[in-house]
């Protein structure tokens, strides 16, 4: 049997699409958690396979030619477990271009506004003495958050995946839109995408990969860093 794909993982929506993506694939794998309130993200050993100090990554010790192969950035590791198996990439050039758009729209656009609507909306207000900073920082990126949640429910109309059949685009925008109650949308507001939400949150594999989350979760509960002010030096304001 091929050895298992080493996932270096800490529940996140980018670690959940990794989850996400072997299970359906049905590649093996162990999940190594990077507790990312304990500053493991910038231990010398993940650095080496992530050097941009941001997890998931994954290390397939069955890699091209039966070599190792480490791989950081979630869209990389998608694509590459994509052409891995063989699966979820589209059956031709046009499908593989449609895949390719919506993971991009994904990485480029829904993860950084998401991510930054989280951050003013739940963060930032603790952090810093300018409150009327922090609200204008919230209003920006709920609004782009909003109008992108629009764009997808446009694109969902008529279909019942992003790019045709399920994807690795799906696996990628998926866990992005399982957090919409901390980005402040409403998402009754965008039918197409709530149905699209449901339908993916009922496939075996998407279960299997939040049940593998919460135990994660709850075996480092005991040592996920220190709350409050110390562990947002550790996550935030690296220079």
């Amino acid at each position: 049997m091929a050895q298992p794909i080493e996932l270096h993982y800490w529940p996140t929506p980018n670690g959940h699409k990794i989850t996400i993506a072997l299970e359906e694939m049905g590649l093996p794998y162990e999940i190594r958690p990077v507790n990312i309130g304990k500053g493991e993200q910038f231990r010398p050993e993940f650095l080496a396979i992530s050097p941009n100090n941001r997890m998931p990554a994954i290390v397939d010790p069955d890699g091209p030619d039966g070599r190792p192969i480490s791989v950081f950035e979630s869209g990389a590791i998608l694509q590459y477990l994509a052409r891995k198996s063989g699966k979820f990439y589209g059956a031709n050039e046009r499908e593989r271009v449609a895949v390719e758009e919506w993971l991009f729209w994904q990485m480029a656009g829904l993860g950084p506004m998401a991510g930054q609507a989280h951050h003013f909306r739940g963060y930032a207000p603790t952090m810093a003495p300018d409150q009327r900073q922090v609200a204008y920082g919230a209003h920006r990126y709920t609004n782009e958050v909003h109008r992108l949640y629009g764009v997808l429910d446009r694109r969902l109309a008529g279909r019942e995946f992003v790019a045709g059949a399920l994807s690795i685009a799906d696996m990628a925008i998926w866990p992005w839109i399982s957090s919409w109650r901390g980005q402040g949308i409403i998402l009754e507001e965008f039918a197409n995408v709530k149905a699209w939400w449901e339908r993916i949150e009922a496939r075996p594999a998407v279960q299997r990969a939040m049940a593998h989350a919460e135990k994660v979760k709850t075996l480092n509960l005991a040592t996920a860093g220190q709350e409050g002010d110390e562990q947002r030096k550790v996550l935030f304001n690296q220079r």
